[in-house]
């Protein structure tokens, strides 16, 4: 039954989505597809995050995340993010500080800048809830998904 579940979990779908967070001069991006909106009054999205990710940390100490909604040809950006070095991450790519203090990357959709207002472990990710603060809409394109990436995150077993 193991094997079904993973092969079915394989098989949902996701959107790709690059989440950027600060905790005083400290930076980072990781790849988020475990997001869903709960909420849009007042709007609130879920991110879901690892503890092992340099990412976790820094949420937890600044209670704050944006969330950047990647056009389907920005694919290129997936491997920019995937890297351990921070600062490479954010080299040679326009970006700003948002109002939360996250980097807010300036070629994407759309971005959210949310403040952590709940989380929990169910599981062995980490769910951070977080309440819209500020957003921008940048222009209408259709979103990177799982559909478009040869590869899927199901996690470390």
């Amino acid at each position: 039954m193991k094997k079904a579940v993973m092969k079915n979990m394989a098989h949902l779908t996701y959107g790709l989505y690059v989440l950027t967070t600060r905790f005083k001069e400290a930076i980072n991006g990781m790849i988020a597809s475990w997001v869903s909106q709960v909420s849009y009054d007042p709007p609130l999205l879920m991110v879901a995050v690892h503890p092992s990710r340099y990412s976790h940390d820094l949420l937890l100490k600044s209670g704050y995340f944006a969330l950047h909604i990647l056009a389907r040809e920005q694919k290129d950006l997936l491997g920019r993010f995937k890297g351990p070095d921070a600062g490479e991450k954010f080299a040679s790519i326009a970006w700003e500080d948002g109002v939360t203090g996250c980097p807010i990357l300036a070629d994407c959709i759309g971005c959210v800048e949310c403040r952590i207002v709940h989380s929990m472990a169910p599981g062995n990710h980490t769910l951070f809830i977080g309440e819209v603060v500020n957003a921008v809409f940048n222009y209408e394109k259709i979103p990177l998904c799982t559909l478009d990436y040869e590869g899927f995150y199901m996690g470390k077993e």
